[in-house]
């Protein structure tokens, strides 16, 4: 007998009759109520590949808690159920069309919502069994953890897929930029088609033109064939502009009237061409900054920037760290065998600031790996041991010392995103303002990083 796939059935407790008995055949039913905020450790439907947001009966006190569970549950795919086609500026056609792939009206095709199901289904469980494949690169592991700095960028990069929007990926080099370009286009409606790279960095400013536009048969000297250009290439997808920043004005120029037209023009080439394109950057500096320097063209920073997410620091989210250095090992071949992290090498890991971020860690660990000459990797082979002499013993980083390097970072990241609003930081951490004054108190004015600054508190 064929064992039932687990499959999340989001709604609201107040529904009577379940809508989804002719499932039961086919699927094992994990209902959850959205009325409700997800309970810490959520282990339910641990398999589950997708989930129903069944929105047949809207809730009167709406959905607050939604957000929660979507960000809970981390599924690739979510099926809306609605009452009747979906009105546009309505809560609930607002919320199928961001967190959902497919909707079906009552009363339901029990059918067509099983091949939809089944079909979302498959394509998830290949994705997962691409993502298991061990993979040589600290870009792969870049967006796990469950810090809250890396949660608030995974949350915005699953929002910003939704949409066809140019997109604007800033962090310092080694944070994993690529990777969170990946991420926008494999959750996507665009996912099924080509993603294209551009390394902006080793682009030749003689060659943007052709490179990106292509050009025809008899254009110059060399051009014996036709060439399709990268924007042509990446036609129904997306293109990466990795390292924009590295492009000199002139190259800028050469992208904007794309960003403008959505047209390519092929080097000898008599008329343009409609190509469909969404366009994702990344940058290891502040565009705006560079704008303001008057070596980035605001023209282009516009076009690109009206959806930008900053990904964090390695040092900005040290509670990740183990569970990055240890996939990044599984992930690693070593001639030797298994390596694991003694209690110091971790310790000191999480005391690292990490300049080079994950590429950083990486290549350390690497190091570390090819060095030991023992099954336990020791500060030593990971080049840190100066920080190991600081570690007065096994406990020298403990629980609480990780605790509260997380209450720190929490208290940065929501008063950075808030503008130094504390009214705002304190709900953007969920908490009351009392309760935020009081970590303030309990760890000092550092713990933020404009605590130069007077705090605004705006009610």
């Amino acid at each position: 007998m064929q064992e039932k796939r687990p499959l999340v059935w989001l709604s609201a407790a107040s529904i009577d009759k379940e809508p989804y008995s002719a499932l039961l055949p086919q699927w094992s039913i994990h209902r959850f109520d959205l009325t409700e905020p997800p309970p810490f450790g959520l282990t339910g439907a641990g398999k589950a590949r997708v989930g129903v947001l069944d929105l047949s009966i809207y809730p009167e006190q709406g959905t607050p808690y939604l957000d929660q569970w979507i960000e809970a549950f981390q599924l690739p795919y979510w099926v809306g159920i609605l009452p009747s086609a979906p009105r546009q500026n309505t809560p609930p056609g607002t919320l199928i069309s961001r967190h959902c792939t497919d909707y079906h009206t009552l009363p339901l095709d029990p059918d067509r919502l099983n091949t939809v199901l089944g079909h979302l289904w498959g394509m998830a469980q290949l994705q997962h069994q691409a993502d298991a494949e061990p993979h040589d690169s600290y870009q792969e592991v870049a967006l796990e953890g469950a810090s809250q700095a890396i949660r608030q960028a995974r949350a915005m990069l699953r929002r910003f897929a939704k949409t066809d929007e140019p997109v604007l990926i800033v962090g310092e080099n080694g944070t994993g930029k690529d990777a969170a370009a990946r991420f926008i286009h494999a959750h996507s409606s665009r996912s099924t088609q080509p993603l294209v790279t551009v390394n902006c960095a080793a682009l030749p400013v003689s060659l943007t033109q052709s490179e990106l536009f292509g050009y025809e048969k008899g254009a110059f000297t060399h051009a014996l064939n036709s060439r399709r250009g990268r924007l042509e290439s990446a036609d129904g997808g997306t293109l990466l502009l990795s390292g924009i920043d590295e492009l000199v004005p002139e190259q800028q120029s050469a992208i904007l009237r794309f960003l403008q037209e959505g047209q390519i023009e092929r080097i000898g080439a008599s008329q343009p061409k409609k190509v469909d394109v969404r366009v994702i950057a990344t940058s290891a500096r502040p565009l705006k900054k560079l704008v303001e320097a008057e070596e980035f063209r605001g023209d282009v920073y516009y076009r690109l920037g009206s959806l930008e997410v900053q990904l964090p620091a390695l040092r900005d989210r040290p509670e990740d760290i183990p569970l990055v250095a240890n996939k990044i090992l599984a992930n690693t071949h070593s001639p030797f065998g298994i390596r694991k992290l003694s209690n110091k090498a971790m310790q000191s890991l999480a005391l690292h600031d990490w300049p080079g971020n994950l590429q950083e860690l990486q290549n350390r660990l690497r190091q570390a790996m090819l060095l030991s000459e023992s099954a336990m990797i020791e500060p030593t082979d990971l080049g840190l041991a100066e920080l190991a002499l600081s570690i007065p013993g096994q406990s020298g980083l403990s629980l609480e010392a990780f605790r509260a390097r997380a209450d720190r970072q929490a208290l940065s990241c929501s008063l950075a995103l808030s503008h130094q609003n504390v009214s705002a930081a304190a709900r953007i951490l969920n908490i009351s303002r009392v309760s935020f004054y009081r970590l303030m108190d309990k760890y000092g004015p550092h713990s933020h990083p404009s605590h130069s600054k007077p705090l605004r508190n705006h009610h």
